[in-house]
């Protein structure tokens, strides 16, 4: 082989890196478009170099089994969008891209050293849009494990009803209909709510969001668990607010680790997942709820409640779950609820459940701020909850997920894996890597897998050995043999 082949081939990209590994003709895009955004994502990760050259046409067609025509028009696709550029006589090459133009209407790269992993590395790459068994690090559930009729069926409905319904704005507080219907649903967790204490929300990020700019200045402090959800460390530190974690034990906070804090710090807020604690999945006791609402009393703290994950849970009358809303009955307690992990991520249709004065007024800062949510969205969860279908669905997702669990859980010990927390619900498993999971993390990266490094569910974003793995998207076993290799 001459040098100038030699230089050629090792400049040439892999085809397991130029494509997906299969092109399906039943998916809801085009093949061509499957082509473009697979390899945009595959540069934008930088898994495809600069400068590297693309498979020939006919190579690409013949390995992923299209016409040459679906190619050349992908690759026409790219070159226009400025992801490759086509040399006349040579082929495709992955083309230079400039730092303005990574950071305008493009994707980012994503950031491959492990020190540069954070939280919104991991949500940027959450929006990707990969195939759900390439990301066990994701917080949302197969699309294939939803009901995506239920919510056309919905919409279908909604459309044909007044056309102005569709034109108008919503009400701040909340579609009325929606926010009566959450209230036999919150008697069900001995939660007693009347409509005028609640307000819907576009999802759990807005509703902390409103809560936190209500409450706390700059220089406040604001407590939640350690490991917690990551992103609203984020949102929290930009309104000022000091960030501090309260170690997570299997059944709740260490208690008097949370008085400690709470007398030093003197916090506005404290964040806590009662049921299904994200990332473990494990639930409050009854007795850390009395002695969390106990020491809030004392000095005065407000509890915002997050029970995004409470239609996963089988109910107390199988599993003990204790929220402490219903201890309290909204007195000192904000709760929170939403539908984007059972039903729709897109919906964002979540509430707050407060005192009927408190909803009030987060109604009004809403407004002030983003006017109304989406009547049309509401309209749609309405609908779906006032029909009966909502309860069979989460029936559904609670039966496919208690049949993965014990299987995935025996999968990732099998490769050296620990679990050392095992909730008998939810979708999470803590997992106990014994290595640094941001290098490992970086490592499945380059391999096309996003798996959510422990931490990033830290404050304190401390190398941790800890993972979140989504036991629905490690349903299908690829990641398997990626942790097998670098474990």
């Amino acid at each position: 082989m001459t040098s100038t082949a030699q230089a050629r081939k090792a400049s040439s990209a892999d085809l397991s890196l130029a494509a997906p590994a299969v092109l399906s003709r039943q998916a809801g895009e085009s093949l061509v478009d499957q082509i473009v955004r697979s390899v945009e994502s595959r540069i934008d990760d930088k898994l495809l170099r600069s400068g590297a050259r693309m498979p020939s046409i006919r190579q690409f067609a013949e390995t992923h089994r299209v016409s040459r025509f679906t190619v050349v028009e992908a690759y026409d696709r790219l070159v226009a969008k400025g992801y490759l550029e086509s040399r006349r006589g040579s082929g495709f090459y992955v083309r230079e891209r400039s730092p303005i133009a990574a950071t305008g209407n493009m994707p980012r790269a994503v950031e491959t050293m492990p020190q540069q992993l954070d939280v919104v590395w991991l949500v940027r790459n959450m929006f990707r849009q990969h195939p759900p068994e390439k990301m066990p690090g994701s917080g949302l559930l197969p699309s294939d494990w939803l009901d995506g009729e239920l919510i056309a069926n919905g919409l279908r409905a909604i459309s044909r009803q007044h056309q102005n319904l569709l034109l108008q704005y919503g009400n701040p507080q909340g579609f009325l209909p929606l926010r009566q219907q959450l209230q036999p649903k919150l008697a069900e967790l001995e939660i007693a709510v009347t409509p005028e204490q609640i307000v819907t929300t576009s999802g759990i990020t807005q509703a902390l969001d409103l809560i936190a700019r209500h409450f706390t200045q700059p220089g406040d402090t604001i407590l939640v668990d350690d490991p917690a959800w990551f992103l609203m460390f984020g949102s929290f530190a930009t309104l000022g607010a000091k960030v501090v974690g309260v170690p997570r034990l299997p059944d709740g906070p260490d208690i008097a680790k949370l008085a400690e804090l709470v007398a030093a710090h003197k916090p506005k807020l404290y964040v806590i997942n009662s049921v299904l604690h994200n990332p473990t999945s494990t639930s409050l006791s009854a007795a850390k709820a009395f002695q969390i609402l106990k020491i809030a009393e004392q000095h005065d703290v407000t509890i915002v409640e997050d029970d995004i994950y409470c239609d996963l849970h089988p109910g107390s009358a199988v599993q003990p779950a204790t929220r402490i809303a219903a201890l309290d009955q909204l007195n000192r307690v904000i709760y929170l609820g939403g539908f984007s992990k059972t039903l729709a991520a897109n919906l964002r249709v979540g509430f707050i459940a407060t005192s009927a004065e408190m909803a009030k007024q987060l109604s009004d800062r809403k407004m002030l701020t983003t006017l109304t949510t989406s009547d049309l969205g509401e309209r749609i969860v309405y609908k779906i909850l006032s029909e009966g279908h909502y309860r069979k669905h989460v029936d559904r997702l609670r039966g496919k997920l208690d049949a993965v669990r014990d299987k995935t859980i025996k999968q990732l010990e099998r490769v050296g894996v620990k679990i050392d927390i095992s909730a008998p619900a939810g979708m999470f498993l803590w997992a106990d890597t014994g290595c640094d999971t941001n290098v490992l993390a970086e490592k499945a990266l380059q391999e096309g897998y996003l798996l959510a490094p422990g931490s990033l569910f830290s404050p304190s974003q401390l190398p941790s050995t800890r993972m979140r793995v989504n036991i629905a998207n490690l349903a299908q076993g690829g990641v398997l043999r990626i942790l097998e290799k670098h474990l």
